[in-house]
C-alpha cells in the first residue's frame, strides 16, 4: 500500500532531522516494530536519515 503523496513528504522532512529511524511523527521506530521499519525502507524514507 502506497503513502499518501502530502504523508512521505511530511515523514521525509521530519526523518531528515533525525540519525534513527522515526516515523511520521517523529517518534523513533522501535527495532520489533517490523511493519513500520518495512515501510519506512520500502518507502526509501532511510535515504534521508540525518548523517
Amino acid at each position: 500500500m502506497a503513502l499518501d503523496v502530502a504523508v512521505k513528504k511530511n515523514w521525509v522532512e521530519i526523518q531528515k532531522k533525525f540519525d534513527v529511524p522515526v516515523n511520521a511523527i517523529g517518534v523513533k521506530i522501535k527495532k520489533n516494530d517490523e511493519r513500520t521499519l518495512k515501510v519506512w525502507k520500502e518507502e526509501g524514507i532511510d535515504k534521508f536519515m540525518k548523517k
